[in-house]
């Protein structure tokens, strides 16, 4: 991008504006393949803030539209544009929380990059905290005189209702739309609760009101609820489940960590799968292999073998899409080799596996208790490997 001397001098008046009075509010805005909607987002900003010294922080999750370099060249002719691009991490919520963490200003803001949440409202939350009235404002799309028919998605206006009525149930947070994107407080409230904070799923808001130990006093706005500007919706198929997660991570995750969980519970259903395999094969094949010259057990070896193979594939999905979502493999290329690291370093899982089962078998074990304590054993070095080598950094 060119910069003119039109723009320089642009960016000086800025500056020289802002520095002459203090930061007062920033506004976090996390990203992902948005670069379209950054320009026209800070000019709304801009109308919107007239009077107030705030900056925009743009945290995006290297995101391969290019949102990063637009954000950096928006900051070369706006200095109250900044960009934090996040490498080899993923996730709305703890993408709000590094941003909100990073300004100095003493109110900060979170909200869509995508044009659905209107600045306009931004002035009229920073009034509700700064008077002291307040801890924390936040949009309603649900409150009176709220309208979500712009959005023009009814199946997602009663999902986000339903998700509203579990949050507010099992958090006991009593809000119209506690799992609203688009909120304000302070920065000190934010920063003395940000390490208890789970960073999981879409829900930030959700996640700090079950934190506090000091109920919020909570100042609630009616949002025009919009359709996006430009691009697509970010929230996929696994929303609702990254939902569950959260709620989980949240009363649960300090027992038994949430990924661990996941992938427990995605090793679960891979043994269902395991064992359905293993009775197909020995159903279908046992008796030829018994009237064969091989081994008794070679039966329930072919068997344990092709289901273990099978499994694990099936594994790989899963905890790609759900366990793993926030550092997805994407594309044919990376699949393949997530495939084969992950198939690697379950090869010595497995073959403890099929070597202890099989040993379990000759010393009496049934076919099946024996391929139960084999999946058992492989599971704790799948996980140990698999999240340093596959999806994690060596």
């Amino acid at each position: 991008m060119t910069i003119t001397p039109t723009d320089l001098a642009q960016a000086v008046d800025v500056a020289a504006a802002q520095a002459s009075k203090p930061l007062e509010l920033a506004v976090v805005l996390p990203t992902y393949n948005e670069r379209k909607n950054l320009a026209t987002m800070i000019d709304r900003l801009d109308k919107a803030l007239k009077g107030v010294s705030w900056e925009a922080i743009f945290v995006d999750d290297n995101s391969p539209d290019g949102t990063s370099d637009e954000a950096r060249s928006l900051s070369l002719r706006d200095p109250r544009v900044r960009c934090i691009q996040r490498i080899g991490r993923r996730g709305l919520a703890s993408a709000a929380i590094e941003g909100m963490c990073s300004t100095a200003a003493p109110v900060v803001a979170v909200m869509d990059a995508d044009h659905q949440h209107d600045p306009e409202l931004l002035p009229l939350m920073l009034k509700a905290i700064t008077s002291g009235e307040y801890d924390l404002a936040y949009a309603s799309r649900f409150a009176e005189g709220a309208s979500t028919e712009a959005w023009g998605r009814p199946d997602r206006v009663k999902a986000s209702g339903f998700a509203n009525r579990i949050a507010n149930k099992v958090t006991g947070v009593d809000l119209t739309d506690p799992m609203s994107g688009f909120f304000m407080l302070q920065t000190k409230t934010l920063r003395a609760d940000a390490h208890r904070l789970s960073g999981v799923g879409f829900k930030i808001l959700l996640d700090i009101l079950a934190t506090v130990d000091t109920p919020l006093r909570v100042k609630e706005f009616p949002l025009n609820f919009a359709a996006r500007a430009e691009g697509e919706s970010k929230l996929d198929r696994t929303v609702v489940f990254e939902f569950l997660v959260g709620l989980y991570d949240k009363w649960l995750g300090r027992f038994i960590p949430t990924r661990f969980a996941l992938f427990g519970t995605v090793g679960g259903l891979g043994a269902v799968l395991h064992m359905t395999v293993l009775a197909l094969v020995l159903h279908l094949f046992g008796a030829d292999f018994a009237m064969s010259h091989y081994p008794k057990e070679a039966a329930f070896i072919t068997g344990q073998t092709i289901a273990a193979i099978v499994a694990m594939t099936f594994n790989f999905v899963l905890n790609n899409e759900l366990t793993y979502a926030d550092k997805r493999l994407r594309g044919f290329g990376p699949l393949v080799r997530g495939w084969a690291q992950f198939a690697l370093t379950c090869a010595f899982g497995m073959i403890a596996n099929i070597g202890a089962s099989t040993a379990l078998v000759r010393i009496g074990f049934h076919d099946y208790a024996a391929a139960i304590i084999g999946i058992v054993l492989a599971s704790v070095w799948n996980f140990a490997l698999s999240n340093k080598f596959v999806w994690g950094k060596y």
